[in-house]
């Protein structure tokens, strides 16, 4: 299932999403830019190397540097290629103005950075003796969606499934897009366990960022006091404030 539209409407421009977008885009511009001694240098020092961090979570040692810090939040800032900037900046785009909304533009960064941090030590930990470079924006964005699933279970949202070559559209709640979501990465992350790769998608940075989004979202939202008036006009056509 491909998410095409959702249906709850915001009432403050998201400018902290459009920022991350833009950020976002700059930076891979920047990096497909270098040549590939320059980009694998670049990736040794931004992108998140798990083997890196053998001896602090297997042997405690908590000697860290600034330069082994970094990675922990530069990695959601790198994409390994334009599908992989697209969908992720897609789904941001989707589902980021109704979280902003909610949490307010301070607060969403920080939830969002939260969020990436979370995921990143979640692929550390559970792939720990992997030396293939770690990078995007999933493990943020799954912790956008997290929230999304708990703050709008019901708001519905359309989405795209190909049958064939036929594009057939429909409506769900968010509670299923997400739910079979989170299943999947669930599902493909101990296959991982079991079967081990070389490289691949990062499933339990998806997990672990989906996790502190459910659980870090609802307290941190903006009380309904501090939002201005909403109008049942506003938004989207014959939805209420949660997308219902």
């Amino acid at each position: 299932m491909f998410p095409i539209r959702n249906a709850v409407p915001t009432r403050y421009p998201p400018v902290v999403t459009w920022t991350l977008i833009a950020v976002n885009c700059a930076v891979f511009l920047f990096q497909i830019g270098l040549s590939s001694v320059e980009e694998q240098l670049f990736l040794s020092q931004f992108a998140l190397i798990p083997a890196r961090y053998i001896d602090v979570f297997a042997y405690g040692d908590i000697n860290l540097s600034l330069a082994d810090i970094v990675p922990f939040f530069t990695m959601m800032f790198l994409h390994g290629g334009w599908l992989h900037l697209i969908l992720n900046m897609w789904t941001l785009w989707l589902f980021g103005p109704a979280i902003e909304d909610r949490l307010g533009h301070g607060t969403f960064l920080i939830f969002y950075l939260v969020c990436g941090v979370a995921a990143s030590l979640t692929h550390v930990i559970f792939s720990l003796t992997s030396a293939v470079p770690a990078l995007g924006a999933s493990g943020a964005i799954a912790g956008v969606l997290g929230f999304y699933m708990r703050m709008f279970p019901l708001a519905r949202i359309v989405v795209l499934v190909p049958i064939l070559f036929i594009p057939l559209f429909f409506e769900v709640p968010a509670v299923v897009f997400a739910g079979l979501w989170f299943l999947m990465q669930v599902l493909q992350g101990t296959a991982e366990l079991l079967i081990p790769s070389a490289g691949g998608v990062a499933w339990w940075a998806h997990i672990g960022g989906f996790i502190a989004g459910f659980v870090l979202g609802s307290p941190l939202r903006l009380p309904e006091r501090r939002y201005r008036s909403y109008y049942a006009d506003e938004g989207v056509l014959g939805f209420n404030q949660w997308g219902r």
